[in-house]
């Protein structure tokens, strides 16, 4: 049986992996939660920190994910090949895919503290390439993730996919639909009154 000591570098790199997609896929789960008003807005407010922080714990994760490869024995990647996508000798598609859900995630969450410049709507449309990130990201478990095949986080990412994609879908028909607001009647159109 390999003694895991030697394997140190690489099982925290994919410790750290998950970490980073768990702690995303609930910020998605969070902001599809609010945008789709299934939450009064007091309880919406009330989840916004829970979306913010754990969207820093996933990035801070994924950072880790990437930079702990440095020390690992087998792989022995240089910088140039974490911070280049598609030039890592192993699973170049797949990690190279995860190399650009990086950049794109850690571009939109920084844009977080910059985005009264940016203007609130812009930068709330722009959460587009959040999704877009979170799908090459599930992508690049699938496919360059060693764990992908064991039924735990198997069951985690589809869980994650199916959330997602179902509140994604219902955001994209216009859930919640926007209704019309009642106005008051006007003074001389009130209806007679019935005595």
């Amino acid at each position: 049986m390999p003694n895991p000591f030697d394997y140190t570098f690489w099982l925290a790199s994919r410790a750290a992996g998950i970490v980073g997609f768990i702690a995303l896929g609930i910020v998605s789960i969070l902001g599809l939660v609010s945008a789709l008003r299934l939450v009064s807005p007091q309880q919406a407010a009330r989840l916004r920190p829970y979306h913010e922080r754990l969207a820093i714990t996933g990035l801070v994760a994924i950072t880790a994910h990437g930079l702990l490869l440095l020390g690992d024995s087998y792989l022995k990647p240089s910088i140039t090949q974490l911070a280049i996508p598609f030039t890592l000798s192993y699973r170049p598609l797949w990690t190279g895919l995860g190399i650009i859900a990086f950049y794109c995630l850690a571009a939109f969450g920084l844009s977080f503290y910059q985005r009264r410049r940016i203007g609130a709507r812009r930068w709330r449309s722009a959460h587009r390439f959040a999704s877009a990130a979170f799908i090459l990201g599930t992508i690049h478990a699938l496919m360059a993730g060693t764990d992908a095949r064991s039924p735990l986080l198997l069951g985690i990412i589809i869980f994650f996919i199916a959330a997602i994609a179902i509140m994604g879908g219902m955001r994209a028909l216009g859930f919640p639909r926007k209704t019309a607001r009642k106005t008051a009647p006007q003074r001389g159109n009130r209806a007679p009154v019935v005595q």
